[in-house]
């Protein structure tokens, strides 16, 4: 369990910590240096959340209320951010009131953790500033136009504030962790500015200048 609390100034984007779940080293080129790369993919999903993206839309279905674009801020974690969507169940005779994130993505689930990062990040934001507790959330994938239910169990909890941690740590030394190939690289919008294939290491700078335009010339 997190014992630090940090201060409005030390708070990261939310958004981040996917990105850093996928790859630390794409976090820090997009949140410690800046950079960013449009591509089809990021474009799509930037579509994907503008349709949801409406916090002065209101909407009530039979015994459920929906709001969408909730602020979101946890001290604990050091983030904030804005959750897609909000779910109000008001359950029998005494309308107790049950609540469901909803996370909207592009594309299908993806073989590791990095959308249920987040959407337990903005559960774990909902609960410190309401005093609630969560037991689920949803993911929403366009593709295969259905929810995947994420249990906001103890070991992603755990992994949210872990992953939290490693990102401020890097966030606040200036630190970008090195280039490491895998085939996370293929997809990925930033491989020209990573460049991956060139890891660092202890040469000259008319060395490094020299594979650099090598290694351009080979695109």
């Amino acid at each position: 369990m997190m014992a630090k609390f940090y201060d409005e100034e030390s708070l990261l984007p939310l958004s981040g910590i996917q990105h850093f779940a996928y790859c630390p080293r794409q976090w820090a080129l997009i949140h410690v240096e800046g950079q960013w790369v449009e591509s089809l993919s990021t474009a799509k999903g930037r579509l994907v959340h503008n349709r949801v993206d409406d916090p002065y839309l209101h909407e009530t279905r039979g015994q459920v209320t929906t709001e969408r674009s909730i602020p979101l801020v946890s001290k604990k974690l050091g983030l904030f951010g804005v959750a897609d969507l909000l779910e109000i169940h008001y359950l029998g005779t005494d309308q107790k009131k049950c609540y469901t994130l909803v996370e909207y993505k592009r594309g299908k689930p993806k073989p590791d953790d990095r959308d249920e990062v987040q959407l337990c990040a903005q559960a774990i934001c909902l609960e410190e500033m309401n005093s609630m507790h969560l037991q689920y959330g949803s993911i929403y994938y366009d593709q295969v136009k259905h929810r995947h239910q994420v249990d906001f169990c103890a070991s992603l909890r755990t992994r949210v504030e872990e992953l939290s941690r490693n990102m401020h740590y890097y966030f606040n030394h200036g630190l970008t962790p090195e280039a490491s190939k895998s085939s996370k690289c293929k997809n990925c919008s930033l491989k020209d500015i990573c460049m991956p294939k060139l890891k660092k290491s202890k040469k000259s700078a008319r060395r490094y200048i020299t594979d650099f335009i090598s290694e351009i010339s080979k695109e």
